[in-house]
């Protein structure tokens, strides 16, 4: 990269908010399904899955269950969003691969020292993502994965993940992986390029390693 610092991106809402074109089409899901992207399903059983590991880690990172009772009724919405996140995350595969993009291991574990630097150490870098961004620890790496193919597919570009060029890349990748929501988590909006009912953190500028 010809920066020492760049960003790299992190889920959050602006994703959701600033792609004018990421479509998904259909409102039924297979049976037995959250959702069907590019035909594979992400079955309820990983959705639940994924939102258990969350609420473990969240339980784990606080000193009772006072507390740990105001983290959950502050993330009503986790199946929802986690759902919403795993989508996106497709999509943001899809659009990497056609790029021709890849990211490797060390790569992963620059950015990762890099913000464990900046957060204290892994214990608080683990704690940042959980409680910011939804992300238990044992997906930390899978995320920082898809930061970096951010980053990679903006600079592909020769733009940032601002303008109409990245967002284009997205919205053809979302049109070819055909997303189809189950109807019991929301629907999709094609404007909107989200779920109608909820908002899902998928977004965020950070420092990348150079």
């Amino acid at each position: 990269m010809h920066r020492r610092r760049r960003t790299a991106l992190v889920l959050s809402a602006a994703i959701v908010a600033a792609a004018p074109l990421l479509a998904a089409c259909g409102s039924a899901a297979h049976p037995g399904a959250a959702a069907v992207v590019g035909g594979q399903r992400i079955t309820v059983a990983q959705l639940q899955n994924r939102v258990n590991e969350v609420r473990e880690a969240q339980r784990s990172a606080v000193a009772d269950e006072t507390q740990y009772e105001q983290v959950v009724a502050q993330t009503g919405t986790l199946t929802r969003d986690t759902l919403h996140r795993m989508v996106l995350d497709r999509v943001l595969d899809r659009a990497a691969e056609n790029a021709g993009i890849d990211v490797t291991r060390r790569e992963i574990q620059q950015l990762r020292t890099e913000l464990e630097q900046q957060t204290g150490g892994a214990k608080e870098l683990e704690n940042t993502w959980l409680h910011q961004y939804g992300v238990p620890p044992q997906h930390l790496d899978e995320n920082l994965h898809r930061q970096l193919e951010a980053q990679k597919l903006a600079a592909r570009l020769q733009t940032d993940t601002s303008q109409p060029a990245f967002w284009k890349a997205l919205s053809d990748a979302s049109a070819e992986l055909n997303i189809d929501l189950n109807p019991r988590y929301g629907a999709w909006d094609a404007q909107k390029t989200g779920r109608v009912d909820g908002k899902t953190p998928w977004l965020r500028e950070v420092p990348a390693a150079g």
